[in-house]
């Protein structure tokens, strides 16, 4: 179960990125700003937001079936992202975009839900498994603009739109609920506020805050980013290489996913999660010491960065699949998502407005601030969870 839904996971997430790793092209097309082409992915990251609030409100992952709401979320997201490639303006094209996040809503934070259904004891790895997979899903359209950089912007987003059909159906025909959560909950108009009060899923809420200010400003920017600096060293072509980068930044993740996942369920997820954002941390200030420096250099930050940057996403949603009562996992999950992705919203804008007053060499240094609150709730969940007798 676990594989098959990690697999539909990757497929139906190539939706996320799809315009991103499109940037230049969508530039040109719509006479875009840079703050234009930030709302590319902001405007995903704001239908999300929409979209889990809505579910959690109405507990919608904990009272509809989970694979049907998966399927469903797939679909329309795939539908939304092949219609952009016929949008004849830009604001058609940001709604566009909206509703993919709106539609994928029902993927990831069910996609969570299912994982922790099935597992208790290791419910770490699991989820790990899921994020590792979700990351691979989200780099896959830097990898094709990479490969495939004469293909045209429409038939990339294609691509991603018929993969994203492919999980839907997939997870829609073969998986099944597992033992360890309800299946069917009941509503509850104050579910969705429970994250708040229970002192450990508000602590992990916290650190999840603090790793979302950093995750997707680090990975909507880093092909950015590479280019500048590939270009400061004086490269030439920088595109294509910078496509790479983002593409390294964002999949080398997968391999944090599993590898933290494991470390976690041995021991404590609290303790992984603190370890990771202090890595991924230093790795945000170390990017203006490798900007403009050996392209060797550039690469091998972005990988060790992008392997500890989403190391420890699994562990704050096991924290709070553990710390949630079992009828309403699906909503606690939702608004934990909706919170973090959020907040993703303005770290992932105020990149470009930093960088057009200080260049990109030290814009990054504006994320090392939610690490550092991430560690702190992190290591005071930690020190609760060890004294509990």
């Amino acid at each position: 179960m676990l594989a098959l839904l990690a697999a539909g996971e990757s497929l139906g997430m190539t939706l996320w990125f799809s315009a991103t790793a499109a940037a230049p092209a969508l530039v040109a097309q719509f006479h875009l700003s840079a703050a234009g082409a930030a709302w590319l992915t902001m405007a995903v990251q704001g239908g999300f937001v929409v979209g889990t609030l809505g579910s959690a409100l109405l507990n919608l992952p904990d009272l509809l079936a989970a694979r049907r709401l998966f399927a469903l979320g797939c679909i329309l997201g795939a539908l939304a992202t092949a219609a952009v490639t016929r949008a004849g303006s830009a604001p058609a094209a940001f709604l566009l975009r909206f509703c993919t996040g709106a539609a994928l809503a029902w993927v990831y934070p069910t996609g969570m839900k299912m994982v922790a259904s099935w597992f208790a004891r290791d419910r770490s790895t699991g989820l790990g498994v899921l994020v590792a997979s979700l990351t691979i899903g989200q780099a896959f359209p830097h990898l094709l603009a990479a490969l495939a950089p004469d293909s045209t912007w429409q038939a990339r987003m294609l691509v991603s739109s018929m993969l994203a059909v492919c999980g839907g159906v997939l997870v829609l025909v073969a998986f099944r609920d597992g033992p360890h959560l309800l299946a069917i909950g009941r509503f509850d108009p104050r579910a969705a506020a429970a994250l708040f009060r229970n002192v450990r899923t508000r602590l992990a809420a916290f650190g999840y805050l603090g790793h979302m200010w950093e995750l997707y400003a680090m990975w909507s920017w880093a092909g950015v980013f590479a280019a500048a600096s590939l270009a400061a060293a004086g490269g030439r072509d920088v595109s294509r290489a910078a496509s790479g980068a983002a593409f390294l930044a964002i999949a080398t993740g997968s391999i944090g996913c599993l590898l933290g996942g494991l470390l976690a369920d041995r021991i404590g997820r609290a303790r992984v999660a603190g370890g990771a954002l202090v890595l991924s941390g230093s790795c945000a200030i170390l990017s203006g010491l490798v900007y403009g420096h050996s392209p060797t250099l550039l690469y091998a930050l972005l990988a060790c960065w992008g392997l500890v940057v989403v190391a420890d996403s699994a562990q704050f949603s096991a924290l709070i699949a553990d710390y949630s009562p079992r009828s309403h996992v699906g909503t606690a999950l939702a608004v934990e998502t909706c919170c973090g992705y959020l907040l993703t919203m303005f770290s992932i804008r105020l990149m470009p407005t930093i960088a057009s007053a200080i260049t990109w060499r030290w814009t990054f240094l504006a994320l090392v601030p939610g690490p550092i609150v991430g560690a702190w709730a992190m290591r005071r969940l930690a020190r609760i969870t060890h004294a509990d007798p």
